[in-house]
């Protein structure tokens, strides 16, 4: 097999036309088959509640390219497990688990080439996609839904890479309520946070750190990521909060983080903390982990990286991860998944 032309160590985080895509309609209560194809476009009604009430979930995950060329995936499963949390919250039926992780093998198989080289940074992007597809005018759920999958190879979310970044405090836009479903992957919190994202991206800062909707005065998250933190006397914090998307990646490295000695703390985190941390970052499946430089809120700014460099922590964390994923180092914990070749 040869592998796609691309400039690998130089791929920024954007979509790239890959070979096949997969495809599943749920109608009379049940899903079908499947179907693999190349078209890049959807049929789809003008009244699909997708459209018009935000009955859309989605999910990311990435496969890598082991030394030995086998592709494999991180936790897969716990992508299956929160793709049914996400539909079962906004009356969706849910994808099965066997189903979910059959079809993420079936397209990786069909796009192998795009899987980037081992040792070159980059990944395989897998962007697994639920919406409903019916047609309705009142507000109510669908009476056919659509799951599809595609893949597209990528670099570092944020532009920064591995290097440090600058956040600054938003306090005038929430990202998600309480008892909403902010701890689901659903679009609309993705599009509530533009308003915020984009304006601090034009001030010069790579995104917001969000506070919670309801007193304005703990972290929630970071742009489209968990934030965690570093204190002096080695704890691992990291927010509690029921508006928070349960991040994969910060789950792995919360473990990771208690065997390196550090005491993990999923709490609420007041803001004012940010003065007292040693370190920050933020995680997920895109960023993995990019270190936070600075903080900015009001008119003080906390610094972590006064150097430029991440601190220690981050740097074990980061590559402790990373070589699990790529298998580079053992897998104790049975994460890594490998896609059998068809």
């Amino acid at each position: 097999m040869t592998k796609a032309n691309f400039d690998w160590p130089n791929l920024d985080f954007g979509y790239r036309d890959t070979d096949r895509n997969i495809r599943f309609t749920w109608r009379d209560g049940s899903w079908d088959d499947g179907v693999l194809t190349d078209d890049k476009t959807i049929p789809l009604h003008m009244a699909a509640t997708c459209l018009h009430y935000g009955q859309e979930c989605f999910e990311g995950m990435k496969a890598y390219e082991k030394k030995d060329g086998q592709v494999v995936l991180f936790r897969p499963d716990e992508n299956a497990r929160r793709l049914i949390r996400s539909c079962e919250k906004i009356l969706m039926p849910p994808v099965p688990e066997a189903m979910f992780l059959d079809a993420v093998n079936r397209v990786v198989n069909e796009n192998r080439r795009f899987v980037p080289p081992h040792g070159t940074g980059a990944s395989l992007y897998i962007r697994p996609l639920m919406i409903g597809t019916g047609a309705e005018v009142g507000v109510k759920p669908a009476s056919e839904y659509m799951f599809l999958i595609f893949v597209t190879p990528v670099g570092p979310y944020f532009k920064t890479g591995f290097k440090p970044m600058d956040l600054i405090v938003e306090e005038n836009v929430d990202r998600a309520a309480p008892l909403g479903v902010g701890d689901v992957k659903v679009g609309g919190n993705y599009a509530a946070s533009l308003r915020a994202g984009m304006p601090a991206k034009a001030k010069g800062y790579a995104d917001v750190v969000y506070l919670d909707a309801k007193e304005k005065k703990y972290i929630d998250e970071c742009g489209p990521a968990n934030f965690f933190a570093i204190t002096k006397d080695n704890r691992y914090v990291t927010p509690q909060s029921p508006s928070i998307l349960p991040s994969i990646t910060n789950m792995s490295l919360i473990t990771l983080a208690e065997e390196m000695g550090l005491r993990p703390e999923r709490r609420p985190v007041p803001i004012e903390e940010i003065f007292e941390f040693t370190e920050a970052g933020c995680c997920g499946t895109a960023a993995v982990i990019t270190p936070i430089a600075s903080i900015t809120w009001h008119d003080r700014k906390a610094v972590y990286c006064a150097d430029g460099k991440p601190g220690k922590n981050c740097v074990e964390l980061y590559n402790k991860l990373t070589a699990i994923q790529t298998g580079d180092q053992p897998d104790p914990y049975g994460w890594v998944k490998t896609v059998p070749e068809a």
